[in-house]
């Protein structure tokens, strides 16, 4: 399957997908975002990666800002990152670099974004590339990440399921889990009070009781 230039979608969403289906379409079906302190610090490094400026050190060329396709993931985006690691006699191999404000995540999110980044340079660049990284801001720690068979598969799979979901245009209902609580779209997602088999009153009742 080959998607058309009109269908391509944000690498992006496979990440918020992976993280919460809702939070994905909330974001780019209803076009819902909340800044926080936090969402302003990564978009800040996000920014200062995306500065399309290339450099040179040593064996290592470091572009930033890179425009990254699939057509057959049905994928567009930039790479915060990627540096060109130039090996003898051979072509220079490409080495992907996300970087994250926060920690490494329990949840495979991260490192799903950064090998669908893969997937595109091995498709743009009909070049193998084995492994990348993410870069935490918190930890200020660059983390290796292998492009095994099942981080592939696992990626093809979600983009398939962001499709299907922003190709349906339905956001799903909420489900309450721990890492809601520090999602930036929490207060207007309301995962607690608009959960199935739970009344709107039932919801206020709770916020006057605990006043």
């Amino acid at each position: 399957m080959s998607y058309s230039e009109d269908e391509l979608i944000s690498i992006s969403a496979l990440a918020h997908y992976s993280y919460c289906p809702r939070r994905c379409a909330l974001i780019h079906i209803e076009q819902a975002w909340e800044e926080n302190l936090f969402t302003a610090q990564g978009r800040l490094m996000h920014e200062r990666a995306h500065s399309e400026t290339r450099e040179t050190r040593g064996n290592i060329t470091t572009a930033r800002g890179l425009p990254l396709r699939s057509l057959r993931l049905g994928l567009v985006d930039k790479a915060d990152v990627v540096e060109f690691h130039r090996q003898p006699a051979s072509v220079a191999q490409p080495f992907p670099v996300e970087y994250k404000r926060g920690k490494p995540k329990v949840e495979s999110c991260d490192k799903i974004q950064l090998c669908a980044q893969a997937m595109c340079l091995e498709e743009m660049l009909n070049v193998a590339v084995l492994d990348g990284a993410i870069f935490y801001g918190t930890t200020n720690r660059r983390f290796d990440v292998a492009f095994d068979d099942l981080l592939r598969r696992e990626t093809e799979e979600t983009a398939r399921a962001t499709h299907a979901l922003l190709d349906a245009g339905v956001t799903p209902p909420p489900e309450h889990r721990k890492s809601c609580e520090s999602c930036s779209l929490l207060h207007g997602c309301f995962p607690k009070a608009l959960r199935p088999g739970r009344s709107a009153v039932a919801y206020i009742n709770t916020i006057w009781d605990s006043l």
